[in-house]
């Protein structure tokens, strides 16, 4: 596949860059290159490869999920501005 100035100029109002005419020449190779890339990659042969997430084998550090109050209550409720019996207190908003 190639790519000239039409189609870069096209691709590139397509990306909202704007792109002086007598740099097309040269964004077109630019392409060209990266499509040249892009086909030496699908000569490798990939059968029977297992996609990877990482090049290194790692497992997720794991914990068990338990749930705490963070034992900071009085720190959280230091601040509020009405607090009762260790509850954040609001105004009724329901008549």
């Amino acid at each position: 596949m190639s790519i000239d100035k039409a189609t870069a100029a096209h691709v590139a109002k397509l990306a909202r860059i704007k792109v002086e005419d007598d740099a097309l020449p040269a964004l077109a190779e630019e392409f060209n290159t990266i499509l040249g890339f892009i086909e030496q990659l699908n000569e490798v042969d990939v059968d029977g490869v297992e996609p990877m997430v990482s090049v290194t084998p790692m497992r997720l550090k794991r914990r068990e999920d338990a749930v705490t109050d963070g034992n900071i209550q009085k720190e959280v409720l230091a601040n509020a501005p009405d607090a009762r019996e260790g509850f954040f207190a609001v105004p009724k908003v329901v008549e």
